[in-house]
């Protein structure tokens, strides 16, 4: 019987482009046959802010029944595949505000020992895509978590070409999600969940 894993797809979306793929990677996690959590990080912008844009307050209120995650969900994950549109190749200031809480669970050494892996998206094809998802994993070291990208493990990622982790461009948020985007979030989401199985199952046999 395969060993069962929790993977917690935590993401920060404001348009809608990441909140899409971070829902398409959870159903590939459950399709995987892993128990999946799918949270968003708490929105820190001010409310006349989000609604200045129309597909922000839209995005806001299709996503409100999302729960916001906590740091109780890191601690149940075995895995966990962060979200982010880049921000001046940086993670989003909400997704990290979510980071900078856990400290208590690093120093206890709970977060240690998980598989980690990022997507993100950008406006343009240089807008910062890869220099986002290497700041996010520099998060991932200091975790003493496990970095499980999807590299160029299988020939749709020579066609993406993006062997970080899942990466959408979206233009000015008029470019949606399309097949060559759900496939890298497929091809990234069961990869997760094949090592955060073997990594379970191996340090369960040791103990």
């Amino acid at each position: 019987m395969p060993t069962s894993v929790n993977v917690a797809v935590i993401y920060y979306s404001s348009t809608g482009t990441i909140s899409t793929i971070a829902k398409a990677m959870a159903g590939d996690v459950e399709s995987a046959g892993a128990h999946v959590r799918l949270r968003k990080a708490a929105e820190l912008a001010p409310q006349a802010a989000i609604d200045s844009n129309p597909a922000w307050a839209e995005h806001a209120r299709a996503t409100a029944d999302i729960p916001e995650v906590s740091p109780d969900d890191m601690v149940w994950a075995d895995a966990v595949i962060f979200g982010t549109p880049t921000r001046y190749g940086n993670v989003t200031a909400q997704l990290k505000q979510f980071l900078d809480t856990l400290g208590g669970l690093w120093q206890a050494g709970q977060l240690a020992d998980k598989v980690y892996s990022g997507f993100t998206a950008s406006s343009t094809t240089h807008g910062g895509q890869e220099s986002t998802l290497l700041a996010l994993y520099n998060t991932i070291y200091h975790f003493g978590g496990i970095l499980v990208p999807p590299g160029y493990t299988d020939p749709s990622k020579f066609v993406d070409g993006n062997p970080y982790g899942t990466s959408h461009v979206s233009g000015q948020g008029d470019i949606p999600v399309a097949e060559q985007t759900l496939t890298a979030a497929r091809v990234q989401a069961q990869r997760v969940v094949k090592f955060t199985r073997a990594v379970k199952a191996g340090l369960a046999a040791e103990n």
